[in-house]
């Protein structure tokens, strides 16, 4: 299992993972577990410009579609187009190979997040 000691979350199931001013985000290994097969990711545009708790994509399982929120604001300065083509990637390895969006000029003013403790706490 991933170290998550470095690792925030929401209560929404969403992550962050702040490393030389950039977040990388995805969602939680709960998340897809409770989403099951996922078979369908939308995420934003390069550039776009997010607040923490914006949505900012949508995620589609066998079982049902879900929002995507962001955990803190910023720039979006990546996205992970492998999951166009290979959604299943969050199913296997959401810390890893299914991270979703990649941000620069990180704020966090407005987030609420969790470390893995409190996460934890929560059923997540």
């Amino acid at each position: 299992m991933a170290d998550l000691s470095e690792y925030r979350f929401t209560k929404s199931h969403e992550w962050v993972h702040l490393e030389g001013g950039v977040a990388t985000v995805g969602i939680s290994d709960h998340a897809q577990a409770e989403l099951g097969d996922v078979i369908f990711i939308e995420l934003p545009t390069v550039g776009a410009v997010l607040k923490a708790g914006e949505k900012f994509g949508t995620i589609e399982s066998v079982k049902a579609a879900s929002d995507l929120y962001v955990p803190v604001g910023g720039t979006v300065a990546a996205v992970n187009d492998q999951l166009s083509d290979a959604p299943e990637r969050v199913n296997g390895d959401p810390y890893g190979e299914g991270w979703m969006v990649r941000l620069n000029n990180v704020d966090e003013s407005g987030s609420d997040l969790l470390d893995e403790a409190g996460y934890k706490a929560i059923g997540g």
